[in-house]
């Protein structure tokens, strides 16, 4: 038998996160680092959210996450969707999903605010350049 395997991504902002779930016995790691000593700390807690709430779901599987692009509490959330969008689909059980949607609707989908383009007549999307009248 072939061992299942799931895709799934995430995105935030400029961040796009890769998860790769397999089975396993519960390691997770982020761009090939095992996320209990993934830095910074609160971008750490806030990708553990969704393993938390899966609870012991988790402990026969492993989860590989590939980030790229953005900040840091960018790629955080990436991750957490990524993971969390895993979760559900390895499972197939919409409990989980729905806990998921109950704690934070951004676990289960992607938070799509980009930046917005620069017009013309000043140096962002909304500033104007400075008018003089001597």
């Amino acid at each position: 038998m072939v061992d299942k395997v799931v895709t799934s991504s995430g995105k935030n902002k400029a961040a796009i996160a890769r998860a790769t779930i397999s089975k396993g016995t519960g390691k997770v790691r982020v761009n090939k680092v095992p996320i209990e000593i993934y830095e910074p700390k609160f971008g750490r807690l806030k990708m553990q959210e969704a393993l938390k709430l899966a609870g012991d779901v988790v402990s026969e599987m492993d989860i590989d996450v590939n980030v790229r692009g953005g900040g840091l509490m960018g790629q955080a959330n990436a991750v957490r969707t990524a993971i969390a969008r895993g979760i559900v689909d390895w499972t197939n059980d919409t409990n989980i999903r729905d806990t998921y949607m109950a704690y934070d609707r951004n676990l289960i989908v992607n938070n799509s605010r980009q930046k917005e383009s620069k017009k013309f007549g000043g140096p962002g999307a909304r500033a104007k350049y400075q008018k003089s009248y001597r």
